[in-house]
């Protein structure tokens, strides 16, 4: 982008600068609508979450075969809901802002097979792609009992097939181990900022792991080139994928149902705020979706980014979505949270979302170093960086008066408020690697 582009672009939206200079920042969409004015643009409706939901349930039965842990859920895979009250006193003195209503976190770091939100969207469309095939082929039903896919006849099947997925991480970690224990052949195209720790668990899987010095475009790329070369090869575009996006989507029936048991309100007079680090954008977009579906106009998403790598708040504040990068701006796009490291947002969930996200916001890595400190000290919960980008968002939201009075969220309904901080990932983090996040921690 040329200097003259770049300085037209912060004419027109004075917030760039702020994205250039790589200062936190808040913006609150002006552009957010209600679910019903909203939802045509997503192109998907409940209907299809339901789909999501009825799969998921037919694969329970192999989970619980193919993956041990899986089976006190039985073979749903779902994580728990935890209160964090002495990290809410600590970061109402830290950001001089008293949060009034109550601070919960949503515990997917911890999910069963891979340990982090990817768990949801990655292996949901690894067994959608399995059962597919399986269906095609005549060697499975859907009444059938799914657990007969744990079986070497289906691994010699499926061992006629490979996956491609380009990842900086997390998602790679779930579609390869997910695609290894089914019997495809599978590779994971991984950036630069990808941590050792997780190619090497890949291998480990017997997943091909094939790295690249740029960043996550140039994986995703090269994935969809190798797919591309290869008729049995099918390519899981992290960028696009609605099946992707269903996955996580699920996630806000179950969430509702959890608040049920646990007596928690949702209404008008009860509002829900949900703070969700964002990469390319299919986990916290899909997540979102189902969450405005399960809680209507009655819970508002939030969106946190690095601010090396805000790509979903500058494509959508700007309107210009994946037609711009961070790296256009001259934004490096290196981050400590290796699961946001990405310069271009999804087209897709820009476009589907941008009117049902209440807003966005940007932070330091340090920031998220210092959190995860502050975490394992008050409530020995321990995370990877990214996990950590939703937590400051309570006190973002908190702080804005002029938001809260435009949306009718008068002390009272604050008061009485729910804050959800999504944590994205950090269960399988080995104990050397949590030292050194630790030991970055100013605390």
């Amino acid at each position: 982008m040329k200097n003259t582009d770049i300085a037209q672009l912060i004419s027109q939206y004075p917030l760039v600068q702020t994205l250039i200079s790589l200062e936190p920042v808040t913006w609150f969409n002006p552009n957010a609508t209600t679910l019903a004015a909203g939802l045509p643009y997503v192109g998907l409706d409940q209907r299809d979450v339901a789909d999501a939901s009825a799969r998921l349930a037919r694969f329970a039965p192999y989970l619980c075969q193919a993956f041990p842990e899986t089976r006190a859920m039985q073979g749903i895979l779902e994580s728990e809901v935890a209160a964090i009250p002495a990290l809410q006193a600590t970061l109402n003195q830290r950001y001089g802002v008293d949060l009034t209503g109550r601070l919960l976190l949503k515990k997917d770091s911890h999910l069963p097979i891979s340990g982090s939100i990817k768990a949801r969207g990655g292996i949901y469309e690894v067994l959608t792609h399995a059962e597919q095939l399986a269906i095609k082929a005549g060697l499975l039903r859907e009444d059938d009992d799914y657990s007969k896919l744990f079986s070497d006849e289906f691994r010699r099947f499926f061992g006629q097939y490979s996956i491609a997925v380009g990842s900086t991480g997390n998602l790679g970690m779930s579609i390869g181990i997910m695609s290894a224990k089914l019997g495809f052949t599978v590779t994971v195209h991984m950036s630069a900022d990808a941590r050792e720790w997780k190619k090497r668990k890949l291998r480990e899987h017997g997943v091909i792991v094939v790295e690249y010095a740029e960043d996550y475009g140039v994986a995703v790329e090269q994935g969809r080139k190798e797919a591309e070369r290869d008729p049995n090869c099918f390519f899981i575009d992290d960028e696009n994928s609605r099946t992707l996006f269903l996955g996580y989507s699920v996630a806000g029936e179950r969430l509702k149902k959890q608040f049920d048991e646990m007596g928690i309100e949702v209404d008008a007079e009860h509002p829900l705020f949900v703070y969700l680090p964002c990469g390319v954008g299919g986990g916290p977009g899909g997540v979102a979706f189902g969450l405005k579906l399960a809680f209507g106009d009655n819970v508002h998403c939030f969106f946190a980014e690095p601010t090396h790598s805000p790509c979903m708040l500058l494509g959508v504040h700007t309107g210009l979505h994946d037609q711009i990068a961070v790296q256009d701006l001259g934004i490096d796009n290196l981050t400590a949270a290796d699961g946001l490291a990405v310069g271009r947002a999804s087209g897709f969930v820009g476009r589907a979302m941008e009117r049902l996200l209440d807003g966005f916001y940007t932070l330091s890595d340090q920031e998220m170093y210092d959190l995860l400190g502050l975490l394992d000290r008050d409530e020995q919960i321990r995370l990877e960086p990214s996990a950590l980008a939703g937590m400051p968002g309570p006190w973002r939201v908190s702080a804005d008066g002029e938001w809260q009075a435009a949306r009718g969220l008068d002390a009272r309904r604050m008061a009485q408020a729910t804050h959800l901080v999504w944590a994205t990932g950090g269960g399988m983090v080995p104990a050397d690697e949590m030292a050194k996040y630790l030991a970055t921690a100013n605390i």
